[in-house]
């Protein structure tokens, strides 16, 4: 069965929320917030690609946070499976961060 673009629309509302439960351990931000999440598509049978990227390549969660990000989505309702894409194109900066996360560093 093929997913409506309604039906989609909602799936990529919930993964946004599922991934704002994912925090990176050295900084007290969700992952979404701090921009690692480049982008997710999902298709209409229910199939989602995740691209994220690290802080740095050398992050001590590269082999956790991944896993933890492809379990979240993994375990949204509709999501029949996850292709967790982790590249460093364009590598990650603090410009990235959103406004909620800046303010929540403090960094105004």
């Amino acid at each position: 069965m093929k997913y409506t673009e309604e039906k989609i629309a909602e799936i990529g509302e919930n993964i946004i929320l599922a991934l704002k439960t994912v925090y990176d351990p050295e900084i007290p931000v969700d992952i979404y917030e701090l921009g690692l999440i480049y982008d997710v598509q999902i298709s209409e049978e229910g199939a989602v690609k995740v691209i994220m990227t690290l802080t740095t390549p050398n992050c001590p969660v590269a082999e956790s946070l991944p896993a933890e990000v492809r379990e979240k989505v993994t375990e949204v309702e509709d999501v029949k499976e996850v292709d967790l894409e982790l590249t460093f194109e364009p590598s990650w900066n603090k410009d990235m961060m959103s406004e909620e996360a800046r303010f929540e560093l403090g960094m105004f």
